[in-house]
């Protein structure tokens, strides 16, 4: 489905990203973790054609620098940022109907499928988006993109800002998501990544450093650690 060879992105003299390879099959939840300033948000805007770069990604055989990021969403590779831009000025439900613009034809999540996905946006549907807490917003940005039918899911720190207790709540929704939508997911948290995962890889400087099944990633925590340079809340 997806396949990533040889990734290098470049900002100026700066390289943030050097010679990634990953791939994403039908089915698959991958996880690319690390440390702030690692190349992961660079990673998946390369992915989706957002940032220019070295090497070749191809979404179902075609290259991403062919059909560009609209053709990226029309096919159904569809990104969820970091920081969720959520439409401040528009309604919970209006938020999720700009979702429905980008499924073409593909049969994504009805709205009351992500009501029931997400159970905490039904008494707020009606809400405006910028009424809404950080972790209702992230809730928001998750459900519209489950609503433009995703055939691959790019989700870029779904759990940053978030108090503990939504970022079990997002998490507890992913498990259910990943049942039927392939996820690369971009994560700090790394407990709550590897326990969602088949796959992760470990981002440090724009390099992959480590890799490995989620088992074999858990096994390794105490050097996955300090490859991140910090220490894991793994009980959260």
């Amino acid at each position: 489905m997806l396949e990533v060879r040889d990734l290098t992105v470049r900002y100026g003299a700066v390289e943030a990203v050097r010679d990634v390879t990953l791939s994403v099959g039908a089915g698959d939840v991958v996880a690319l973790l690390g440390p702030n300033g690692a190349g992961k948000t660079s990673t998946l805007r390369a992915i989706t054609g957002l940032e220019r770069f070295g090497g070749t990604i191809t979404f179902d055989g075609d290259s991403v620098n062919k059909i560009g990021p609209e053709g990226c969403a029309k096919r159904g590779l569809i990104h969820v940022p970091e920081g969720r831009h959520v439409f401040p000025t528009l309604t919970v439900h209006e938020n999720l109907q700009v979702g429905a613009t980008a499924a073409r034809g593909r049969r994504g999540h009805t709205f009351d499928e992500v009501y029931d996905v997400f159970p905490a946006l039904v008494p707020l549907r009606d809400r405006n988006g910028w009424a809404l807490s950080g972790g209702e917003q992230q809730m928001v940005a998750i459900g519209r993109a489950l609503v433009a039918a995703p055939r691959l899911l790019l989700l870029d720190e779904p759990s940053l800002g978030l108090a503990p207790i939504v970022v079990k709540a997002v998490f507890r929704a992913l498990r259910d998501i990943r049942a039927s939508t392939p996820i690369l997911i971009v994560e700090q948290n790394t407990a709550q990544a590897l326990k969602l995962c088949d796959r992760a890889a470990a981002l440090v400087q724009g390099k992959i450093v480590l890799e490995g099944s989620a088992a074999e990633m858990s096994d390794r925590t105490a050097l996955l650690d300090s490859y991140l340079g910090q220490k894991q809340a793994h009980d959260v």
